[in-house]
């Protein structure tokens, strides 16, 4: 037996249900005075945001509103909103929207507070210390950014995407209100509902580290452990109840809850776990293509699970059961990327990088490219070399699943 170890770390608060973000205001009066809200231009006219926007006025708190994020949070956004609102100095900064908006919240407590460029604070722990309190509000059952501690941004100039990560990163306050994405169009509740589909795979499956004393400080990502899995089941659980229906009657509350609580689980597991080879590839494949973060990873992890399940027969065995499946072990593995596969294709995840828009002359390319996310390919729970991850590519190009099964 292993001594079990496990490790957590999330917002101070954590607010789940209908109706909660009727306390923003005062969960807002509670930090300070002064707010900055940043959302998109979509969110900032609905008639749900003004109405918390009031209810944040009538706490006593002064609000500012920038409205410009923009999807994939190219850096120039994140500076021009710092630079109009330096001078404001606020107490606290709400992200109310997708994972964008909660992103750029993140990023503009960081620079706020420390100052310097986004490029200071790329990769892991390289924030100096405590960043501006930020409030999350999603709008969407995907991200988790509203409790995790990375922030993804563009680097426009560069021409690629760059994740910065640190516990000084997560925020504050979580407030998840499932009424909140009940006008989430079904396309993007899809896309949502499969990136926390994938987050939660790719945690409960990541590798085991070593455990020392050092591991949490050192590492914002510290593998599969006791308490993340139980996040990451949670999650599971939901999504495999509940996707389906959020995306064919998003009028469905309950469909909505438990989606919102399994993008939130999920999040909660991947915050500490990590999440693996299927993210690594996904982040040149999604360069290239201009397409949905959600869309790129869940598309890429049935061919990331069969190449996996080796290393993972017990594991996909444990998910397997607690969604319902039968059999053995080794049964159960093979079953559950089938499941996987038929859940992502009934709610129009595409099957191949081929109908994603990868160039055929890419697909070497993208392996070469995604072998450089160390950190992702790392926490694979089985080991990942350059051929492999070629394997899985172009298996991913031809929808040949069986090309990879071992």
């Amino acid at each position: 037996m292993t001594n079990i170890f496990g490790a957590l770390r999330l917002p101070a608060s954590v607010v789940f249900g209908s109706g909660q973000r009727a306390g923003i205001g005062m969960m807002t009066a509670q930090i300070g005075k002064r707010a900055l809200v940043c959302t998109d231009a979509r969110m900032g006219q609905d008639a749900e945001f003004k109405a918390i926007i009031e209810n944040i006025r009538a706490a006593g708190v002064e609000v500012h509103v920038y409205d410009r994020t923009e999807a994939d949070l190219p850096m120039e956004g994140i500076t021009a909103c710092v630079e109009q609102y330096k001078d404001l100095n606020p107490d606290v900064v709400l992200g109310i929207g997708g994972g964008s908006c909660m992103d750029m919240a993140k990023c503009v407590a960081v620079l706020l507070k420390h100052g310097g460029s986004l490029r200071d604070y790329y990769g892991e722990n390289k924030i100096p210390g405590p960043v501006a309190p930020v409030i999350a509000v999603p709008t969407t059952a995907g991200t988790g950014s509203e409790v995790t501690p990375v922030a993804v941004i563009a680097d426009t100039e560069r021409g690629t995407k760059v994740g910065i990560s640190s516990p000084y990163l997560i925020p504050r306050v979580a407030v998840c209100d499932p009424e909140l994405t009940i006008t989430c169009p079904p396309g993007l509740t899809a896309v949502s509902g499969a990136d926390a589909l994938t987050h939660a795979i790719e945690s409960f499956t990541a590798a085991r580290r070593e455990v020392t004393p050092e591991l949490t400080v050192n590492s914002v990502f510290v593998g599969k452990n006791a308490l993340s899995d139980v996040f990451g089941l949670l999650a599971l659980k939901n999504i495999f109840r509940s996707l389906r229906t959020a995306v064919k009657d998003g009028k469905n509350i309950q469909a909505r809850e438990e989606m919102m609580l399994a993008s939130l689980a999920a999040g909660c597991a991947f915050g500490t776990a990590g999440t693996a080879a299927a993210h690594a590839i996904q982040y040149p494949v999604g360069n290239e293509t201009h397409t949905p973060h959600g869309m790129g990873v869940a598309l890429l992890m049935p061919y990331v699970m069969e190449f996996n399940r080796p290393s993972c027969v017990s594991c996909f065995a444990e998910i397997g059961r607690a969604i319902g499946l039968s059999g053995t072990d080794e049964e159960i593995s093979r079953k559950l990327i089938d499941e996987v596969a038929s859940l992502l294709k009934d709610i129009g995840i595409p099957v191949t990088l081929k109908d994603l828009g990868l160039p055929e002359d890419k697909q070497d390319w993208t392996a070469e490219s995604a072998i450089g996310a160390a950190r992702l390919v790392n926490n694979n729970p089985r080991k990942l070399d350059l051929d492999a991850i070629k394997a899985i590519t172009r298996a991913a190009y031809s929808g040949d699943r069986a090309s990879i099964a071992s």
